[in-house]
């Protein structure tokens, strides 16, 4: 089924939030392929601004090539059923990896890929989040200890085809946020949290009336083995198979928002000085 590309009014915050998002298309070493989520982050520093797209590390270790899929602009504004993939090869060696290893985050810089695809003759329509709105300390501190969360990515791989637009969830938190679970810069979500939502932006209503703040990225699930033991394991691309014996528990792990731009300032540092 074929849709006529129609313009879509972005003017409101849970509108938004369908626009964050990209999503990314693996083909694997092995053969394989999967689907994931990224998203795009604006950062303002010294020098100006710069956006990145961000999403796990363990999405782009191990890839031949990929694509980033974003929706076209027509006058400002996203237009639904038409879409524009850019292809990276080398997708892997793209990426810039955060500095600590156990860290799962990779950013890519954003504008290259709307340049390429300026060549091309396709305006990408990109809704970035301002660094301003990922959530630090003080902003997860004030958060309580259940609190609910949304959501945004391509789980299972699923996305409506046709208008070219992701997946909306919610959840609630499973940890306090302002805790580092397991000592990590982690917490955990009570969601359903599938294939294909790695990468996904995690975000959370301030009770002060300051609005949507990210509060983190999808990482990993917990998934219950033969043995009853409970382990956090990355969650897989869309086509991975799932591994025999296991069950996933609907705890999702979700890396903490500052770990983001740390990532951010890394980036910058060794390309900029």
């Amino acid at each position: 089924m074929t849709a006529v590309p129609t313009p879509f009014d972005v003017d409101t915050p849970a509108k938004r939030l369908l626009f964050h998002t990209v999503r990314v298309e693996t083909q694997m070493t092995d053969g394989g392929s999967g689907t994931g989520t990224a998203f795009i982050v604006e950062h303002v520093h010294a020098r100006g601004r710069t956006a990145f797209v961000v999403t796990n590390r363990h999405l782009v270790d191990e890839v031949v090539s990929g694509a980033l899929v974003f929706p076209v602009a027509r006058e400002g504004q996203p237009l639904l059923g038409s879409r524009f993939e850019v292809r990276i090869d080398e997708f892997g060696e793209a990426w810039h990896r955060h500095p600590d290893p156990d860290i799962d985050l990779a950013v890519l810089p954003l504008q290259p890929l709307l340049q390429a695809a300026a060549a091309q003759g396709a305006s990408l329509y990109v809704q970035p989040i301002g660094s301003d709105r990922l959530a630090g300390a003080p902003e997860l501190a004030r958060l309580d200890a259940l609190e609910e969360v949304w959501f945004v990515g391509y789980p299972s791989g699923v996305w409506d085809q046709v208008n070219a637009l992701p997946i909306l969830r919610r959840g609630t938190t499973a940890t306090p946020p302002a805790v580092d679970f397991e000592g990590r810069p982690q917490f955990l979500v009570d969601a359903a949290v599938y294939p294909g939502s790695s990468g996904s932006p995690v975000f959370v209503r301030a009770a002060d009336g300051s609005g949507l703040w990210l509060a983190g990225v999808v990482a990993a699930v917990f998934f219950r083995e033969e043995s009853l033991r409970l382990t956090p394991q990355p969650v897989p691309a869309s086509t991975a198979l799932q591994a025999l014996g296991t069950e996933m528990i609907d705890l999702g792990l979700v890396i903490k928002a500052h770990a983001v731009r740390e990532l951010v300032q890394d980036y910058l540092r060794h390309w900029q000085g």
